[in-house]
């Protein structure tokens, strides 16, 4: 028997909740350590235990509280993101140059954001590194579809299977990680046209905006690299409908081939567990959004709505172009 959506959606949010057992939520944060910054009265993330061991913190920028399970960044009063940045970058670098751990050899030279209370904008650090610190990550990924006399299809690419995380898995049509400063709209045209060879001129003109998919996963073997470490994140979803003219096409060596997919073919995929864990959610997600999954056909629709937008326990930030 394949894998229900409801064990897909749990696949991939698969950090307990507070509220379903308590004792059990309690227990299982005596494995990580809680990161913070001077000034500031939030949890930003949860570092893995074993990776506050391992982490060669610097004691000039670091306070490591063993018995409260902290790790908090201390910077001057009057510290601003630049200062911060360049104190964790630091940090990260020394880490690298001792090959502390696996997640870091795969740099992408790409800044994620971290955020505090209000949104306010603390600091960023190398992508690669953001799952040792547990932050929360943001994206955008996009459905790219098609209808026809037989139906609607979806263009579903394969991962490369050279890819340090997820390889060889399924994906959604494009999909990539928000960078320092970026709005979810320009990554998924940048994206669309780095990933799937797609014009910029007709992902701009047909792009939908469809609302954001929100989980918090902890990594296993599948992601490369150390197992266990937490990454909340916040998918901001789009659709695109092509015509039959319009084919993606991989336009680097992330995709390894575009193919289009009727929907019992993607259930299907889904159900063999062949999509990596969060495109599986947004594909999930996209259903639901057109209708082929609904209160009537699937029995665990109000639980698999609600997972699809975990309220997160971290600061979060909009997104509003102003």
């Amino acid at each position: 028997m394949g894998k229900s959506n409801l064990d897909l959606v749990c696949e991939c949010d698969n950090f307990p909740y507070y509220e379903d057992d308590r004792a059990s939520y309690t227990a299982n944060l005596t494995n990580y350590h809680t990161f913070k910054v001077t000034g500031y009265d939030a949890t930003l993330g949860y570092i893995l235990n074993s990776v506050v061991e391992k982490f060669p913190w610097s004691p000039n920028c670091w306070a490591i509280d063993s018995t409260a399970r902290t790790v908090t960044l201390v910077a001057p009063a009057n510290a601003d993101p630049a200062l911060r940045s360049k104190l964790v970058a630091e940090s990260i670098a020394e880490a690298v140059r001792q090959d502390k751990f696996e997640v870091l050899r795969g740099w992408r030279n790409e800044k994620y954001p971290v955020y505090g209370p209000g949104g306010e904008f603390l600091l960023d650090m190398e992508r690669c590194a953001s799952p040792l610190f547990g932050i929360v990550s943001y994206g955008a990924h996009m459905t790219c579809y098609v209808e026809d006399a037989q139906g609607l299809k979806i263009w579903v690419p394969r991962r490369a299977r050279n890819k340090q995380t997820y390889p060889g898995l399924l994906d959604n049509t494009v999909a990539g990680g928000m960078c320092t400063d970026e709005k979810p709209f320009e990554c998924i045209i940048r994206e669309a046209m780095e990933e799937a060879s797609l014009p910029e001129a007709a992902v701009r003109a047909a792009t939908v905006s469809r609302g954001c998919v929100t989980y918090s996963h902890v990594r296993d073997a599948r992601a490369g690299g150390e197992t266990g470490l937490i990454q909340p994140e916040v998918e901001y979803v789009f659709d695109l409908k092509l015509d039959s003219q319009t084919i993606p096409t991989p336009g680097d060596n992330e995709v390894e081939e575009f193919k289009l997919l009727s929907i019992p073919e993607v259930q299907e995929a889904l159900a063999r567990g062949e999509f990596k864990p969060n495109c599986a959610n947004i594909m999930i997600d996209f259903f639901i959004r057109h209708g082929y999954l609904t209160p009537e056909n699937e029995p665990d629709f109000l639980e698999i709505v609600a997972r699809l937008h975990r309220r997160l326990e971290y600061p979060t930030a909009s997104h509003c172009a102003r």
